[in-house]
């Protein structure tokens, strides 16, 4: 059961990464002011992302473990790491510094690093 909701909510990140790379490229085009919606969606990819690994965390308490998932531990680490540093950096910014940038940069990078994180187990990232 854990297998099947870890796996599953890579889907729900690779959405809702993909949402946040869309607003936040809408935003950088249009020159829009840094808004709410950015700061939720990117939250909302964040906390997804937490409980995709806490999900996966538990499954190594409960004992699934091979050689190949080293990869893939390192790689999703370096996924998080990133996540939350873009949410501490956006954070500690003045209100009137905070731009769309950095989420979509950073966004970008995380969804390719978990990509070679999923394919580091050899599975499909879609599929």
């Amino acid at each position: 059961m854990l297998l099947s909701a870890h796996s599953g909510f890579r889907y729900l990140v690779l959405l809702i990464g993909i949402l946040v790379i869309a607003y936040a490229a809408y935003g950088m085009a249009t020159g829009r002011p840094y808004d709410q919606r950015m700061r939720i969606l990117a939250a909302l990819f964040t906390g997804v992302l937490d409980l995709t690994a806490l999900l996966g965390f538990a499954m190594i308490l409960m004992g699934t473990f091979y050689p190949q998932l080293g990869g893939h531990i390192v790689m999703m680490i370096l996924a998080l790491a990133i996540a939350h540093m873009v949410s501490i950096v956006i954070k500690k910014r003045p209100p009137e510094e905070r731009t769309y940038a950095p989420h979509l940069v950073a966004t970008l990078l995380i969804l390719g690093v978990i990509s070679f994180g999923i394919l580091a187990i050899g599975r499909p990232i879609v599929g």
